[in-house]
């Protein structure tokens, strides 16, 4: 787990992949889905995680201890929606009404298979709605296919000021 960034300063001229996930399990079983994909594509992001809503905010937004942080802004967040603090419905809410993070992809990952949040997620600017399986095997499918698709396969908004 070489890719797995301790502080947003570790590492400043990767593009960074958030995961904002307050379980251990999820998160550690989204990090090993992540060793079966193509070293290559894998190494070219870096992943921090924050566990809960306040923090990951404060970050994008540079508040308190982030405010002096000099590092591109993430490429994509993976979300869980329930999280301590502020929840992950607030953080689409905030992050989608900000000129400077609107585009943004959010990619929700949750247990949550509510209709209301699905429409609600959407309805605040969502880029992609999926529901955690359970399982083991089916849980790393489902990240494999997220990952590829989102990180391999589509062009993200932000990652030309990496290849420049």
């Amino acid at each position: 787990m070489n890719n797995l960034l301790t502080s947003p300063w570790d590492d400043l001229t990767h593009p960074i992949i958030l995961i904002v996930e307050d379980s251990d399990e999820d998160f550690y079983m989204f990090m090993r889905a992540t060793q079966s994909l193509d070293e290559l594509q894998r190494s070219l992001y870096r992943f921090l995680r924050f566990e809960n809503g306040d923090e990951v905010l404060d970050y994008l937004f540079r508040r308190d201890e982030y405010e002096n942080l000099k590092a591109p802004l993430p490429v994509a967040m993976l979300l869980d929606l329930n999280l301590p603090g502020t929840d992950g419905r607030d953080i689409i809410q905030q992050v989608k009404q900000t000129k400077h993070l609107r585009t943004l992809p959010i990619i929700v990952l949750t247990t949550s298979s509510s209709q209301r949040d699905i429409q609600t997620c959407y309805e605040n600017g969502t880029n992609c709605y999926t529901l955690k399986p359970m399982g083991v095997a089916a849980m790393q499918k489902t990240i494999q296919t997220l990952f590829q698709h989102w990180f391999q396969v589509a062009v993200l908004p932000s990652y030309g000021q990496f290849t420049t």
